[in-house]
C-alpha cells in the first residue's frame, strides 16, 4: 500500500514538473503542492496516537515485581499499571489483582503480604480513575509460584502481582 501511494504521489509531482517555470514558483509558493506531504506524514503518527488510545488488545505486561518483603510499588512497576489501566479506560472490562509472595515466611504472612501487594495495585488503578467495583483482589501468598526454584532468581519472579483479565 506504501508502494502504490509512492507511485501516486510521483506521478503527481511527475505532471508538476511540466509546468514552466513561472508556473512553478507559484505552485511552489501556493499551499496546493505543500499540502499532500505533510498529510502523509501526519497520518501514521494519528494511528499510532488512536492505537494507544483504543487498544484492541489488553498489554502483554500484566505482573508487577516487588521487592523482598515490601508491597511498595516500584518506579518500573508504575508504567505496567498505567498501561493495563489505559486498556481498561477504554474497555468495560474488570480485572483480577492476584498477589503473590516468595516461599520464605509462614503462610499467614505470606497471605496478608500478598493483599497487600494486590491492594496496592488497587490503590493505582482507582488513582487513575478506574472504578473500584471493576477490580477484585486476591491473595495466594506462596501457594502459586511462578518459578518452583530455590534462589533469589526464582523468589523474585514470585514476588508479584498478577493483572488477570475476566
Amino acid at each position: 500500500m506504501k508502494t502504490s501511494f509512492a507511485a501516486v504521489l510521483v506521478a503527481v509531482l511527475a505532471g508538476c514538473a511540466t509546468q514552466s517555470p513561472e508556473q512553478s514558483s507559484s505552485a511552489s509558493t501556493s499551499q496546493a503542492a505543500p499540502a499532500p506531504a505533510p498529510s502523509a506524514r501526519s497520518a501514521p503518527a494519528t494511528s499510532v496516537a488512536a492505537t494507544r488510545s483504543t487498544q484492541s488488545v489488553a498489554p502483554q505486561t500484566r505482573s508487577v515485581y516487588y521487592e523482598f518483603d515490601k508491597a511498595d510499588i516500584k518506579p518500573e512497576a508504575v508504567k505496567v499499571i498505567e498501561a493495563n489501566a489505559q486498556y481498561l479506560r477504554d474497555h468495560q472490562t474488570k480485572i483480577r489483582v492476584e498477589g503473590n509472595a516468595d516461599e520464605r515466611g509462614s503462610r499467614e504472612y505470606n497471605l496478608a503480604l500478598g493483599q497487600r501487594r494486590a491492594d496496592a495495585v488497587m490503590k493505582r488503578m482507582t488513582l487513575l480513575g478506574i472504578p473500584g467495583d471493576r477490580i477484585e483482589t486476591v491473595s495466594f501468598g506462596k501457594e502459586k509460584p511462578k518459578a518452583t526454584g530455590h534462589d533469589e532468581s526464582s523468589w523474585s519472579e514470585n514476588r508479584r502481582s498478577d493483572i488477570v483479565y475476566r
